[in-house]
């Protein structure tokens, strides 16, 4: 098998459709295939062989999915790096695994000269040909070839993830993995061939292509979804007839601020919190769009997803008055447990009826477990899998660190980060979404956390309130036991979604004087 397989089929079965869309090409399904071929060919006759991995420095565009397709193609494993994580990070990566050559852009070239550990990869290739010590690449459109065969278990894409330690987990997912999920989204983000998608979340595209959609990348900043280049975006929607977009939160509520969200038949938001306000406000703005939340993580996508139409009055006033925020049923490849909150301890191997006692009845918060097909079941070389993993009469399941309810009608209820929690002074453990979900239902709060302060169970607040504002909210959460509120210029949010809370950074920024 090879999951370029699939691609191969809609190359045949479409020849003409764009597959692949940028602000400086487009390409067809088979204009993909073909450079595909190419770029596989020329790796494999530059003597890297089946099993190697390949590093990419390159920015989300066409170029991107070709190098990215052509690597899997040689049957070799593809390395994406999150370049904002800082150079200890990468250099703890790279130790990671064994690369045996790279592919970037001219800017990438220069890290070579500042990081040894990229330095010392064999092989380099760039997009244009002037950088010294490098071989261009510019795989031409030729005629087609079949992927290299290679078992459901060979590697295909490693990513970095980092737990509790900071240290970061390599995430490894092979072909089988890959496939799995993909049928996984399918039912999520319910692809229907044809369709043209707009493209904010890069691994996406390629369950796009074997579904046989179009993939416009969104043209702006993608390393920074909060921050939109909003007309570009809507002339390109309207130029290509976008029908949807699965999105961080930040990128939709950029777009909305903007006043220029696009006409777009479905949109799928996750990755972060997604609060009720801001699915209102998409849903009134496009009436007749399906508006979705989708909840997942790197090692389990998708998880669970809800239909904000299909939300009842009842449902949204539980989520005004603490309850979380729903997301959904479990998707059918997933198979979910809320078991009693035990973060910062390890879970050692259970029998079924062990399993069972710990798991939590309806309507009592507990730590979110999942297992399926599409569920990662290790990191690379194990780091990381006693805080993340355990097994139940040998099936392994994960543990996502995010805290959560049940509901009697088997719906999933997100409280947060497990060890985002804080403790009250009658011992209750307080999980921040229910009363962040309720404050942000003032008009004039752009943003929320809550943290111990001061020996207080506190509600940070991004925005502007009154005083007697103020007063009204704090009466509306004492009940759920928050002591007192402190306004912040600006709350930090995680680099990758703009979304979730950066909470040492938070504490940093509490602790100053």
């Amino acid at each position: 098998m090879n999951l370029i397989k699939h691609l191969e089929r809609r190359a045949k079965q479409h020849p003409e459709r764009i597959a692949l869309v940028d602000v400086d090409s487009q390409l067809t399904y088979t204009e993909l295939y073909q450079k595909i071929s190419a770029g596989s060919q020329l790796l494999r006759k530059d003597g890297l062989a089946t099993g190697d991995c390949v590093l990419l420095l390159l920015p989300v565009s066409v170029e991107l999915y070709v190098a990215f397709l052509s690597i899997l193609h040689a049957g070799m494993t593809v390395m994406l790096l999150d370049l904002s994580a800082g150079k200890k990070t990468i250099i703890q990566s790279l130790r990671t695994v064994k690369v045996k050559a790279c592919i970037g852009i001219p800017k990438a070239q220069l890290l070579r000269l500042l990081n040894p550990e990229i330095r010392a990869i064999e092989r380099h290739y760039c997009t244009e040909p002037w950088p010294p010590f490098s071989r261009y690449w510019s795989p031409a459109a030729q005629c087609s070839s079949a992927p290299i065969e290679v078992s459901p278990s060979h590697p295909a894409l490693i990513t970095f993830t980092s737990g509790s330690t900071g240290k970061p987990k390599a995430a490894c997912r092979t072909h089988g993995f890959l496939l799995a999920q993909h049928a996984a989204l399918s039912e999520s983000l319910d692809y229907k061939e044809g369709e043209v998608d707009l493209i904010t979340l890069p691994v996406f595209a390629i369950s796009n292509l074997a579904s046989g959609l179009t993939s416009v990348i969104a043209n702006s900043d993608l390393r920074t979804p909060g921050n939109v280049n909003a007309l570009a975006v809507l002339e390109q929607c309207k130029q290509w007839k976008v029908t949807r977009c699965a999105a961080s939160p930040a990128f939709f509520q950029s777009l909305l601020e903007s006043d220029k969200l696009p006409p777009l038949d479905a949109i799928y938001t996750g990755g972060a919190p997604v609060f009720p306000h801001l699915l209102e406000k998409l849903q009134a703005k496009l009436p007749q769009a399906k508006v979705v939340t989708v909840f997942g993580s790197t090692e389990a996508e998708p998880i669970a997803h809800s239909l904000w139409s299909s939300t009842t009055e009842d449902e949204k006033s539980r989520m005004a008055n603490g309850a979380g925020l729903l997301v959904g049923k479990p998707v059918s490849a997933t198979r979910l447990r809320v078991i009693t909150d035990q973060s910062s301890e390890a879970i050692s191997a259970l029998s079924d009826v062990e399993f069972d006692a710990m798991s939590m009845p309806l309507g009592i918060a507990g730590e979110v477990v999942v297992t399926g097909e599409h569920v990662l079941k290790g990191y690379l070389n194990g780091t990381g899998d006693d805080e993340a993993k355990f097994s139940v009469n040998g099936v392994i399941w994960h543990r996502t660190g995010d805290a959560a309810t049940i509901d009697a009608h088997g719906q999933v209820w997100m409280l947060g980060r497990c060890k985002a929690a804080v403790t009250a002074k009658n011992g209750d453990k307080i999980y921040p979404f229910g009363i962040e979900c309720t404050a942000m239902q003032q008009l004039n709060i752009d943003r929320c956390a809550l943290v111990s302060y001061q020996e207080k169970v506190t509600l940070c607040y991004q925005g502007t309130l009154t005083t007697a504002d103020q007063d009204t909210l704090l009466k509306q959460l004492k009940p759920l036991l928050v002591e007192q509120l402190k306004r912040l210029d600006k709350i930090p949010v995680d680099k990758r979604h703009n979304a979730k809370i950066d909470y040492p950074s938070l504490k940093h920024l509490l602790a100053q004087p």
